[in-house]
C-alpha cells in the first residue's frame, strides 16, 4: 500500500510541476509547497521530516520550515554566494557602461566584413563570446539586435539568417561564471569521487571539453543551413535600417581597452590560474568569488581614476549590491528544488528510482539515464521555453542517481545542462525567439526554422560526445 501512495504522490507532483514549467510560471513557491506536502505524506509513511539528522523543533507542522530555512543556510554559504557575487559583478559592469564598452569594442570588426557567409559562423561564436558578458539570452539578443542586426543587413545578410544567428547565440560557451556551472560543481564537491571539485575545474576539465567542439560544429552548421535556406526561399538582399547602428563609447583608447577587459576580468584570472596551475603544478586556488571581488576591487579603482570623485565612485558601487540582490530568485530556485526533491526522498521515490538505477550497472545501459533526462530537459523547454529551470530543480537529484547507475555524475550534468540551453532557441514559446521574431517582423516559426537543425544537431552530437567521453 505504501508503494501505491508514493508513486501516486510522486506523479501528482512531478505532473504539477511540469505544467508549471509549461505554463512558463514561477515554480519556487510551488517547488516549496509540493516539498513540504511530500515531507509530511513521508512522514504518514514513517519517515522522519528532514531525514534522521534533522533536528526537530517539537512541534511536526514547524518543521519543514525548519527544513526550508537549514537549506537556505547551506545553499548561500556555498553556491548561492557565487551566485549572488557574480550577479552583483554583473549588475556593476553594467552600471559603469563597462558591458556596453565590451559589445562595443567587439563587434565593431564585423562591420569590415562584406562576406555574407562568412558572417554567419563568426557571429554566432561572438555572441556566445559576448555571452559571458550578457548572460541573458533575451538580453543579448536585444544588444545584437540594436548593434550587429543593421551590420549584417548592409552586408547582404538576409533578415531570417540574421534572425537565426542572433536567436542562437546565447548556448553552451563554458564558463566558471554561469550559475548552472556553479550548481552543480557545488554539488559534485559533496561527494568523495569529486571532492574539492571547484566551478573552474568542473568547466575546463569537463564541460569544455564537449561545449567547445559543440559550438565549432554548429558554426559550421549554421553556416551550411542558413545558406540552404535562403536559396530554398529565394532570398533577396534584405533592406537596412540606417538608424541603427554600433553605438559609440565615448573614451580614448585606453579607456575602450579597460573597460572592455573588465567584464571578463574574472573569467581570465581563472582561465590564466587555471593554465598556471596546469602548466607549473604550482599551487594557486583562486575561487569563482575570489576572482569576481578581485576584479570588482579593479573596477572601482579605474572608476575612481576615471571619475576623479570618491562619492560619485563609492555611490556607484550600490549597484554591485542591488545586482547581488536581484540573483537571490537564482538561490531561492536551488533551495526550492532540493526541498522537492527531500519530499521525494522523504516518499522513498529517490530510493525506488536508485534500485531501478543499481539494476543497469554492468548491462551495458549506463546511457539510458542520461538520455532520459535529457529527453525530459527537451520536451520541457520546447513546450516552455524555459532552458534551466528544470536543471536547477533536479541538481540535488543527479549524483544520487548517477551514483546508482553506476556511471560518473558528468556524464549526468553536461549533456541535461547543455541540452536546455541549446533547445531554448528551437522553442517557439521561448523569450528570445519571441524577441527576435518580433524586432525582425517575422513569424516565431520562421525564426525556429532557421535555428531548429543547428541546435538539434549540436545536442545529438555534444550527448554522443559525452557518452563516449565519460562512460
Amino acid at each position: 500500500m505504501s508503494d501505491v501512495i508514493m508513486y501516486i504522490a510522486a506523479i501528482l507532483a512531478v505532473a504539477v510541476v511540469v505544467v508549471m514549467l509549461i505554463k512558463k510560471m514561477d515554480i519556487k513557491i510551488t517547488l516549496f509547497l509540493i516539498g513540504i506536502i511530500l515531507l509530511f505524506v513521508g512522514a504518514a509513511l514513517g519517515t522522519p521530516i528532514g531525514g534522521e539528522e534533522f533536528e526537530t523543533t517539537g512541534i511536526l507542522w514547524l518543521d519543514p520550515l525548519k527544513v526550508i530555512a537549514d537549506q537556505f543556510k547551506n545553499t548561500i554559504s556555498s553556491a548561492g554566494f557565487i551566485i549572488l557575487i557574480l550577479g552583483g559583478y554583473s549588475a556593476y559592469m553594467n552600471s559603469i557602461k563597462a558591458n556596453s564598452v565590451t559589445v562595443s569594442v567587439l563587434t565593431k570588426p564585423i562591420a569590415k566584413i562584406k562576406s555574407v557567409y562568412i558572417l554567419v559562423p563568426i557571429v554566432f561564436l561572438l555572441g556566445n563570446l559576448l555571452s559571458l558578458v550578457v548572460p541573458s539570452a533575451s538580453n543579448l539578443a536585444i544588444i545584437l539586435l540594436a548593434t550587429l542586426y543593421p551590420i549584417m543587413l548592409q552586408a547582404g545578410m538576409s533578415n531570417l539568417t540574421a534572425a537565426g544567428i542572433i536567436a542562437t547565440t546565447a548556448t553552451i560557451v563554458p564558463t566558471p561564471l554561469g550559475s548552472d556551472n556553479v550548481a552543480i560543481a557545488t554539488e559534485l564537491a559533496k561527494t568523495a569521487e569529486y571532492a574539492g571539485l571547484t566551478t573552474t575545474d568542473y568547466v575546463f576539465r569537463y564541460h569544455a571539453m564537449i561545449s567547445i567542439p559543440t559550438l565549432i560544429l554548429m558554426a559550421l552548421i549554421h553556416y551550411f543551413w542558413q545558406k540552404h535556406c535562403d536559396k530554398k526561399d529565394g532570398t533577396v538582399k534584405a533592406a537596412v535600417n540606417t538608424a541603427n547602428q554600433i553605438e559609440e563609447i565615448e573614451g580614448g583608447a585606453l579607456f575602450r581597452t579597460v573597460y572592455a577587459i573588465l567584464p571578463l576580468l574574472p573569467i581570465l584570472l581563472l582561465i590564466g590560474t587555471f593554465a598556471v596551475q596546469k602548466l607549473t603544478g604550482a599551487k594557486i586556488d583562486i575561487s569563482v568569488e575570489v576572482a569576481a571581488l578581485f576584479s570588482f576591487l579593479i573596477a572601482i579603482l579605474c572608476e575612481l581614476i576615471r571619475s576623479r570623485s570618491g562619492k560619485k565612485t563609492l555611490d556607484a558601487t550600490e549597484s554591485f549590491f542591488k545586482g547581488m540582490g536581484g540573483s537571490m530568485p537564482i538561490v531561492a530556485l536551488l533551495v526550492a528544488g532540493t526541498i522537492f526533491v527531500t519530499g521525494l526522498k522523504s516518499i522513498g521515490l529517490i530510493s525506488a528510482l536508485q534500485n531501478a538505477m543499481t539494476g543497469m550497472q554492468g548491462s551495458g545501459m549506463g546511457f539510458v539515464l542520461p538520455l532520459l533526462l535529457v529527453a525530459l530537459t527537451a520536451l520541457i523547454v520546447l513546450l516552455s521555453g524555459s532552458g534551466t529551470a528544470l536543471f536547477f530543480a533536479m541538481v540535488p537529484l543527479m549524483v544520487p542517481l548517477a551514483l546508482a547507475a553506476g556511471i560518473p555524475v558528468v556524464a549526468v550534468s553536461i549533456p541535461m545542462g547543455l541540452a536546455g540551453n541549446l533547445l531554448r532557441a528551437v522553442s517557439p514559446v521561448s523569450a528570445v525567439v519571441m524577441i527576435v521574431a518580433g524586432s525582425v517582423k517575422q513569424e516565431p516559426l520562421e525564426i525556429v526554422r532557421r535555428t531548429a537543425v543547428p541546435m538539434i544537431v549540436g545536442t545529438i552530437f555534444m550527448f554522443v560526445l559525452s557518452m563516449v567521453l565519460f562512460l
